[in-house]
């Protein structure tokens, strides 16, 4: 009798910390109306939760998806949950976008910049997690490839209109696992060797890196950039990590219990796009809507720079 009352007691206060964890979330609050703003991969996890917040707020959110019908069915259920208002104020478009790809993403910007008029935030937010090998269409290592060259092109092709929409915001999703990655010129494209942990763990340091040094290019221009790490989430970035079939009831009850769901995730994203407390400032690492400390190796501006020079010319942005 007391192993069924000590689980029991356990899952109750497992409850209750979540609960009380739930409650205490950062409210980013405030009105977005007016503001356009473009999310990658925004059709599930923390893409879609920070869509469905800022929708609330009144936004213009453009869905950038790889996947057409399935940003499709998200924005449905988007507009069901949050409603987009009559008088206009707050509006879901869907875009097709595969960070894959760098046709397409030279495709999905040309059709951004005809469209729209300004461009007041952009969330770097899709993400591949270590994945088994395999090539973008362009020959790029995928983690590489999605996660920081998709994006890098993806910014530089909107640079313009961001800066015409002064003061505008790039938010930049990395992760905590940056601490084990480094940035190896001699294989970037993992070649020569490939460990998914590692290339997942220097495309989320490459993307600190870019953050840093387009920070440092922006200055005066009244464009601002910072990247973050959401912390645990239960999102499906997971999908190619194998699970032995036994220990998984075991891990989803870990998972419901102590990580976050996709709109915790979230709040730092929706914070860096949205809070006043924020305005003006750039070249900073975030968690849990506060600025964190980053490894000396996160802020070496001479590697930041030869990243860009290399990454300009592997997306053709140089020859």
């Amino acid at each position: 009798a007391a192993l069924p009352a000590l689980a029991l007691g356990a899952g109750l206060l497992v409850a209750a910390w979540r609960w009380l964890r739930g409650a205490a979330r950062s409210v980013c609050g405030g009105s977005m109306r007016g503001k356009t703003v473009i999310i990658t991969g925004a059709n599930s996890g923390l893409g879609r939760a920070a869509a469905a917040e800022l929708l609330r707020m009144q936004a213009r959110v453009i869905m950038g998806c790889r996947d057409r019908a399935r940003a499709e069915r998200a924005a449905r259920e988007i507009r069901a949950e949050v409603g987009e208002r009559a008088d206009g104020a707050g509006e879901l478009v869907v875009r097709e976008l595969d960070l894959a790809s760098l046709r397409s993403v030279r495709a999905f910007c040309q059709r951004v910049l005809q469209e729209e008029s300004r461009l007041d935030v952009l969330i770097n937010n899709a993400g591949i997690f270590q994945c088994p090998y395999m090539k973008t269409e362009d020959g790029f290592e995928m983690q590489f490839g999605v996660n920081h060259l998709g994006h890098f092109l993806l910014t530089n092709l909107l640079l313009g209109l961001l800066k015409n929409s002064a003061p505008s915001r790039i938010v930049v999703v990395s992760s905590k696992l940056y601490k084990y990655g480094e940035i190896n010129f001699e294989d970037l494209n993992s070649e020569i060797s490939y460990n998914k942990s590692f290339c997942y763990s220097r495309s989320k340091l490459a993307n600190i890196l870019f953050a840093r040094e387009l920070a440092r290019r922006l200055e005066g221009t009244g464009v601002t950039i910072n990247s973050l790490h959401p912390g645990i989430v239960r999102t499906n970035l997971g999908r190619h990590v194998n699970i032995p079939l036994l220990a998984k009831p075991l891990f989803n009850l870990v998972s419901w219990a102590f990580f976050k769901t996709p709109l915790e995730g979230a709040q730092t994203s929706i914070y860096l796009a949205s809070s006043p407390d924020v305005e003006g400032v750039s070249g900073k690492y975030f968690g849990d809507c506060k600025e964190e400390e980053l490894l000396p190796k996160a802020m070496d501006d001479l590697i930041a720079r030869k990243l860009w020079d290399i990454s300009e010319v592997m997306v053709g942005l140089l020859k």
